[in-house]
């Protein structure tokens, strides 16, 4: 005759040992999940100096473990101000994580040059105008090796530098300004949605979403992109030793590959990792084989990210659409 084991009457008592064991335990596995979370996520909070600033890692990457260094700096993706702790999002190249990884290559006496890899269409124009005067001003020789794209807010940032890199294939340049505002008021009609505005000014609602902008107000606000625009040629004319006419007949928005802007100046070598950093050992007085360190933010740490909200805010976040209208100026390549 046989038993059905799944009746409670047929087990072995070895069962309901087993099942006690399990509901003592259960407790303790419950309370080591939520200790470990716990451990995690007090890591990735401690990624933040007493100060409040993002801390930075220094990883070996080549050559001996001790004497001078080049350390490497990545720069990719669109160039936004914040760190990625705050925004959630490490697929940026955010200002609050750049500078201080500058200024440590600053401070650290051991390190002698910089190599600053790029790989971005540019982004917002105060945070690459910050990372540049950082760089400019950090006392460092810096060689630039470009990615795939060094554009616009990349390309600006490359001026820092005393010698540009880029692959045979690298699309960089596209020297310029772009600013724009979405406008919606035909949709509203549709909808039946009316927008009352109460203004101290004519122009205070510049850029609206509900209304077309008047001549007015574009003929102002192409002021203040020729005027960014200025400043982005003048950056260039300094960084590439040339004249503002050179730069102006260059600097129509046009993107180059690596062999075309080495014809036109606005890189001094093509070339690869290697290449660029014999340079750098060369312009940091480094003989030998140099140590060659990156420099890099704390990653963004899951457990803190799910018990501080951050893992909600990345995918959307609550000034989401705010972001999206507000009026911006950008050193950004948009044909991607």
């Amino acid at each position: 005759m046989q038993t059905n084991p799944t009746n409670p009457a047929n087990r072995s008592p070895w069962w309901a040992l087993g099942g006690a064991a399990f509901g003592f335990l259960l407790p303790f596995v419950g309370f080591g999940c939520i200790a470990a979370l716990c451990i995690f996520s007090f890591a990735g909070m401690n990624a933040l100096s007493a100060t409040g600033a993002p801390a930075t890692s220094s990883v070996h990457l080549s050559g001996p473990l001790s004497g001078p260094a080049v350390a490497v700096i990545d720069i990719n993706g669109e160039i936004v101000s914040g760190s990625s702790a705050s925004l959630g999002m490490s697929s940026l190249a955010s200002s609050g994580d750049i500078l201080p990884l500058v200024a440590q290559a600053a401070a650290a006496g051991d390190v002698k040059a910089i190599l600053l890899r790029i790989n971005s269409p540019g982004g917002s124009v105060v945070p690459s105008d910050e990372i540049y005067h950082a760089l400019k001003g950090c006392g460092k020789p810096i060689v630039v090796l470009m990615g795939e794209m060094a554009a616009s807010g990349g390309y600006y940032i490359s001026m820092a530098a005393e010698h540009l890199v880029a692959n045979p294939n690298t699309l960089t340049g596209s020297i310029g300004v772009i600013s724009s505002f979405p406008e919606a008021s035909e949709l509203m009609k549709n909808l039946g949605v009316t927008v009352s505005v109460i203004k101290s000014g004519s122009v205070k609602d510049i850029g609206s979403l509900y209304r077309p902008m008047t001549a007015q107000e574009m003929a102002l606000w192409q002021k203040v992109v020729d005027e960014t625009y200025e400043s982005f040629v003048q950056i260039v004319a300094e960084g590439r030793k040339m004249s503002i006419e050179q730069v102006h007949a260059l600097a129509d928005g046009s993107v180059y590959t690596g062999r075309q802007a080495l014809e036109l100046g606005l890189i001094d070598a093509l070339g690869y990792q290697e290449d660029a950093l014999l340079k750098a050992a060369e312009l940091g007085a480094i003989t030998g084989t140099p140590r060659v360190i990156l420099l890099a933010p704390p990653a963004v740490s899951l457990f803190s990210s799910l018990l501080s909200g951050r893992m909600n805010q990345s995918l959307i976040p609550e000034d989401f659409l705010g972001d999206l209208l507000a009026p911006k100026l950008e050193y950004r390549w948009t044909g991607q």
